[in-house]
């Protein structure tokens, strides 16, 4: 029997998979994407997780119509019912929740397609960027009422998401890794283990959550950055690590080693916490451009606050210190206030758009430089 890449080529698959499982969806904003010419068309779609279901939205022709949550197992989602089978739609796919660490094998998997036409290829996009976040980047709380406060995948959005925006403004492919909760050296709780520099090298290694290295699918194996190459790649962190001022020390259960971000006297780190997170920083910037040469880093930040800028900006300067690295930038995101911010005190859609207009604002120029 062939497999659904054998049969359906035409298929793209934006965001990281391993080699031998290119339709196993993990991270937020994944998506499959295809031209549909067909009356009817019904996808079979895998979803495994235990507690926290997996949830998609399918946009026709750019419009989202359908957001669901998917069942355990297999999934035969109609999306083409009684149309003109002369008309050719564009169909995506896109993975609306993140990863939830330790929740079984948390991913959606594209099995099937079943229609009475043609799947159709779509262009490649000459421009390419890579999103590396929080649940900001996660698109939390930009579902559901202010008043919600409950922390489930329905209130996740991979699509009322400034990463979406702004790629959809610079008509550019993008793939995201971003996990709720999660920083750049630590957590909002402190925790040490949850940082997002450690997940860079691995397809998902968040999905095994704290526990030893486990296969899921691909989840485990070293990413081969070859597969997606960014023109520009955009790190949305520090909101978490700031939030550790806030919180408790945190004690790892295994080691033993407790952390806590400690304020400074006069500045807002202590001179051990801030030499810390810009060791890490300059660490992950060096593992960004060791992985990407020609990508623009761009770091932004603010949109839940930016009392993390001067450490953020002192790690930028740092970093080009030690590499005469000239493309990397500080973009200043606005700040979600009022009507614009989402459910869970996160931002909402308004505060997400105008970060993508200010991002993609500040990218347009560089791509016109490129040419493309």
């Amino acid at each position: 029997m062939k497999s659904i890449k054998e049969q359906f080529p035409e298929i793209k698959v934006l965001g990281r998979t391993s080699k031998e499982n290119p339709y196993v969806l993990f991270w937020t904003g994944s998506r499959y994407e295809f031209g549909a010419k067909a009356a009817n068309l019904s996808v079979v779609l895998k979803a495994s997780f235990s507690t926290f279901e997996q949830w998609i939205s399918v946009l026709y022709d750019g419009v989202p119509l359908i957001r669901m949550p998917l069942c355990q197992g297999e999934n035969i989602i109609q999306l083409l019912r009684n149309r003109n089978p002369e008309t050719v739609h564009n169909i995506r796919i896109v993975k609306e929740s993140p990863v939830m660490p330790g929740d079984g094998e948390p991913y959606i998997e594209l099995t099937d397609i079943l229609s009475d036409g043609t799947i159709e290829a779509v262009p490649e996009k000459n421009r390419k960027l890579l999103f590396i976040g929080d649940s900001i980047t996660s698109g939390e709380g930009a579902k559901g009422a202010k008043t919600e406060e409950d922390w489930v995948p329905a209130l996740f959005s991979a699509v009322d998401n400034y990463a979406y925006m702004t790629a959809e403004r610079l008509n550019a492919d993008y793939q995201s890794l971003s996990q709720s909760g999660w920083g750049l050296l630590c957590a909002y709780d402190n925790d040490l283990r949850h940082n997002m520099p450690d997940t860079f090298k691995e397809v998902c290694s968040i999905a095994y959550g704290d526990g030893p290295k486990r296969e899921i699918r691909g989840a485990e194996q070293p990413y081969d950055f070859s597969r997606f190459i960014p023109d520009a790649v955009i790190v949305n962190l520090g909101t978490n690590d700031g939030n550790g001022l806030t919180m408790p020390a945190f004690t790892n259960p295994l080691t033993g080693e407790t952390f806590k971000m400690e304020p400074g006297e006069k500045e807002l780190l202590s001179e051990e916490s801030k030499r810390r997170f810009i060791e890490k920083a300059v660490a992950f910037l060096s593992d960004i451009r060791c992985a990407y040469p020609a990508a623009e880093i761009c770091w932004c930040y603010g949109m839940l606050g930016n009392p993390m800028k001067p450490v953020i900006l002192e790690a930028l300067r740092t970093y080009r210190s030690f590499t005469n690295d000239a493309a990397v930038r500080y973009i200043d995101l606005p700040e979600a206030v009022g009507d614009s911010y989402g459910a869970r005190w996160h931002p909402g859609k308004r505060c997400h758009e105008k970060a993508a207009e200010t991002i993609a604002a500040s990218l347009e120029p560089y791509f016109s430089s490129l040419g493309r």
